[in-house]
């Protein structure tokens, strides 16, 4: 049966795109076509925050429509900056001119369960001299992330107050530049020490910064407004403060998660899709990764094939910061290395609990074992961390329809695509959670000829 999408208008596709959060599956067919990936989310969130330091208008252009950007447009529109669409497909024109501060409820209402008002504090204080961050639950935030960014502000001077609402941050004294080490190269806390130096009195030093590309192409758009940075070899950034900064006309660098999902996707089912505006560059480590595997790809100007290249093979991979291999490619990769003849296996170093998705993996049949505290091997590259994980993988293991529920981004695609290449029906609940990092995705299945009904 052809997905919903195929047989209603196009005003009704895109309500089904919109409001869908079940999905029936019916697997055991290969996806193939061609895709089109847009703008990284990880850099097209932070770039929107970044308008708000400009003293002109700033164009942003292939924008993803994913729910994270509707989630920092809502709170950009909060605060008192414009927001209008441009002519060209994706593209968002911010206007800052009449910034305003906000309440705690009106953040928390717009937030979410989204970290980004956290990457508001800098160009808030820099504007208006305080920025408020709500609800700093646990759940909902995570002490760790918090804590490298709190630990920053108060190195630039801006004294941070809990209240029972949340966290109120001002400068009486203004910001100055800072010496700062973070304790590991997070991206999140290497994006609020760049929005926040960049007009902070002095010289701000970062060492054991977050080097990604989507930190590289914020750099960038910081650049074009006026801000020197510079970086320096053993993650070191140099951030000299401005006075004032303009607008910005930025096209975002491609998002290479979706990318590599897409080609994960490829494997898992036996399929060939092309990924239209994925780069070799940026993908260098997971394309390594996936010849390994046994999958093969073509590099073309407009973007790069992916497909099977014969039977696929065990591996062994650890995730790590950038230039490593992304903790984000590990759960699709896992989805599709159960079909590999042999024992691979996944330490993730990155992020505790990331590998709790594989247990519905288990009841579509999957062989996984996953080691809580990880595991020791003589042949590691990457340093062992306290929080590490590991996932032993033993191929291949035909999967099976299945009734699962979607944990997180990552997962939870990860469970489509489980799905799609197993046997019979599985049902899909909560995909809403997919749409904050994947534009239009019941649109490219079908596309791609998956098959499959939105039922709820």
């Amino acid at each position: 049966m052809k997905s919903l999408l195929s047989v209603t208008a196009d005003t009704k596709a895109g309500e089904k795109e919109m409001s869908g959060e079940t999905l029936a599956i019916r697997g055991g067919r290969p996806l193939t076509g061609r895709v089109e990936v847009k703008g990284a989310k990880n850099l097209a969130t932070k770039a929107m925050v970044a308008a708000l330091l400009g003293e002109t208008t700033s164009i942003l252009r292939d924008v993803p429509d994913i729910s994270d950007v509707q989630v920092v447009r809502s709170l950009l529109e909060v605060h008192g900056v414009d927001v209008a669409e441009g002519d060209e497909p994706g593209t968002l024109i911010f206007d800052p001119s009449g910034a305003v501060s906000a309440h705690f409820e009106e953040i928390d209402a717009h937030a979410g369960a989204s970290r980004i008002p956290i990457l508001f504090c800098g160009p808030l204080l820099h504007i208006l001299g305080e920025a408020l961050i709500p609800d700093l639950g646990g759940c909902r935030i995570g002490d760790r992330p918090i804590n490298f960014h709190m630990d920053a502000l108060r190195a630039f001077g801006a004294i941070v107050d809990k209240t029972y609402e949340g966290i109120r941050i001002t400068a009486p004294n203004g910001l100055h530049g800072a010496n700062i080490e973070l304790p590991y190269p997070s991206v999140g806390a290497t994006e609020q020490v760049l929005l926040t130096a960049v007009k902070a009195k002095g010289v701000t030093e970062l060492r054991g910064a977050a080097i990604e590309p989507e930190i590289m192409d914020l750099i960038a758009v910081l650049q074009k407004m006026g801000a020197i940075i510079s970086y320096e070899p053993n993650r070191v950034i140099l951030i000299e403060g401005v006075d004032t900064l303009q607008g910005y006309d930025h096209r975002c660098i491609f998002d290479r998660n979706e990318a590599a999902s897409w080609a994960c996707a490829a494997l898992a089912t036996d399929g060939d899709i092309f990924v239209g505006g994925a780069k070799q560059q940026e993908m260098l480590t997971f394309l390594n990764v996936f010849r390994k595997v046994g999958g093969s790809f073509d590099v073309h100007e407009d973007g790069i094939r992916f497909r099977r290249g014969g039977v696929l093979k065990p591996v062994v991979v650890e995730t790590d910061v950038h230039p490593g291999f992304m903790t984000d490619w590990q759960q699709p990769l896992i989805v599709a290395l159960t079909q590999a003849v042999g024992q691979s296996v996944v330490h993730e170093t990155v992020y505790e609990n990331r590998l709790g998705f594989t247990e519905a993996l288990v009841q579509m049949g999957a062989d996984i074992v996953v080691h809580p505290e990880g595991i020791d091997s003589p042949n590691r590259r990457v340093p062992r961390r306290a929080l590490e994980q590991a996932a032993v993988i033993t191929g291949p293991t035909p999967l099976h329809g299945a009734d699962v529920e979607v944990p997180d981004l990552r997962g939870g695609y990860s469970y489509v695509i489980a799905a799609l290449a197993a046997e019979g029906q599985s049902i899909v609940r909560n995909v809403g959670i997919i749409r904050r990092g994947y534009e239009k995705l019941f649109t490219k299945l079908d596309t791609l000829g998956a098959d499959f009904d939105v039922i709820g």
